[in-house]
């Protein structure tokens, strides 16, 4: 088990910036792909950045736009979602998910990747 407790979600308006992050728990944190996904009422969760475990290697979705910024601290078990410039459609409930390593591939965008969810965070952006 790999307990994810997301934080930093609340409501900020169009432009403005929050900084999300995921706690987690366990040994293995470094070998662990991390990912971001978001959903809203009555739509599929939708994938938005992932961090490979070497910690340089990140990819976004298109819709990020140079906006979200992905990291992570092995250190402290932590991953991170830097997002700046909000819209008012990037309001959503945010997650952080866990998979163990399993190489690089393009299967990161795909939920059913990743082994462990957090609980999720509200980010509200007022137009």
């Amino acid at each position: 088990q790999v307990p994810l407790v997301e934080s930093g979600g609340g409501l900020v308006q169009a432009g403005g910036s929050l900084r999300l992050s995921c706690a987690a728990s366990g040994r293995s944190f470094s070998t662990y792909v991390m990912g971001w996904f978001r959903q809203v009422p009555g739509k599929e969760r939708e994938f938005v950045a992932v961090i490979f475990w070497d910690g340089s290697t990140t990819y976004y979705a298109d819709f990020v736009e140079g906006r979200f910024a992905i990291s992570r601290d092995n250190s402290k078990k932590s991953a991170y979602l830097q997002m700046n410039n909000l819209k008012a459609e990037d309001t959503a409930v945010y997650y952080c998910a866990a998979a163990p390593s399993a190489g690089y591939t393009n299967n990161v965008v795909k939920t059913g990747y990743y082994t462990y969810w957090g609980q999720g965070t509200q980010v509200t952006v007022s137009s």
